[in-house]
């Protein structure tokens, strides 16, 4: 990876609008009166989890196939991912009829498998480890010659990711703070770019799982800190930042929270219980830092970004630990 990593321009998140017109969906807000009153503010839930595959992830696989030339395209594209970015790669693969060649790790939930699987890509299993992940995904590169589309460290994926914030202040500009979560980082890169273009001043934060907390370690240090071995029950935030993704969060993003496995659950269960939505672990994780009130955020109108629903209903946390 590049020392100095190209900055992401807003320039290339309304290309990546333009791109995926027609081929992603334009997603809800909801809102919760029960929910402000808990948080003490204005609520507003960005449904990313009624995305074509069920995560925002849909956005910046999309974007990055559909941006191939024709020559690149042919060989197929390849990448490493715990679920929803292998599944989004997969169909954008599907709708532009090339091959896809996926790593996943081999504690995947089946639901995410299952999902990968629906849309013919080709997967193989790895060790659940960053280490094991980029090996495995070199190696598919080097045997097929397929296009690696890094799960977040790619200018195209933090452009689709970005036309998420975008999107939520054409629905609703009165926001004045962003929720989002953090696992690779593209996600709250593209949603820095996309408010600092569009309404500069307004707090975009970050929220990640404490034990999994390389983005907090490093936004408050300075410096990357990698976490070889995270241990979540948000098994799409396991990743870790990349430096162009840090990069962006170091330029545009304000603060990066973290909560408990504990407060994530229980947040998702609020979640479905009052939403009646199906939110992921990974999904419920800003949420979950707003449920016991942010002072700073008291009063204001808030975006939460719900990046995804997709979990196993067999084996939901609080029937595991009932």
């Amino acid at each position: 990876m590049s020392e100095c990593p190209a900055p992401l321009s807003f320039g290339q998140i309304e290309e990546a609008r333009a791109r995926l017109a027609g081929r992603v969906h334009e997603t809800a807000v909801l809102t919760s009166e029960t929910l402000d009153a808990r948080a003490g503010a204005h609520l507003y839930f960005k449904c990313e989890i009624f995305q074509k595959g069920g995560a925002f992830k849909a956005r910046g696989a999309t974007n990055a196939v559909f941006a191939l030339t024709e020559e690149q395209a042919r060989a197929g594209v390849a990448t490493h991912s715990s679920g929803n970015h292998a599944a989004a790669l997969a169909r954008a693969a599907r709708l532009r009829g090339i091959p896809a060649y996926i790593v996943m790790p081999d504690n995947t939930p089946e639901v995410k498998r299952a999902a990968v699987r629906r849309q013919g890509a080709q997967i193989r299993y790895c060790a659940p480890t960053l280490a094991a992940r980029e090996a495995a995904a070199a190696e598919l590169v080097k045997g097929t010659g397929a296009t690696l589309v890094h799960p977040f460290d790619n200018l195209f994926v933090m452009a689709g990711a970005g036309t998420v914030a975008a999107e939520f202040l054409a629905q609703v500009p009165q926001l004045e703070a962003l929720l989002a979560p953090v696992g690779g980082g593209g996600l709250i890169s593209g949603s820095a770019v996309a408010v600092r273009a569009l309404k500069p001043g307004m707090r975009v934060i970050g929220v990640e799982p404490s034990g999994a907390d390389d983005a907090a370690r490093s936004f408050h240090s300075g410096t990357l800190q990698p976490m070889p071995d995270p241990h979540t029950i948000a098994d799409g935030l396991r990743g870790a930042l990349a430096p162009s993704t840090f990069a962006e969060i170091r330029r545009g993003v304000d603060d990066i929270l973290t909560v408990t496995d504990e407060a994530i659950v229980a947040a998702m269960r609020e979640l479905w219980e009052v939403l009646k939505v199906i939110v992921e672990p990974s999904g419920a994780v800003p949420y979950a830092a707003l449920r016991t009130g942010r002072d700073e955020l008291r009063g204001r109108h808030v975006g939460i970004i719900l990046s995804g629903g997709n979990l196993d209903l067999e084996r939901l946390p609080w029937q595991a630990s009932g």
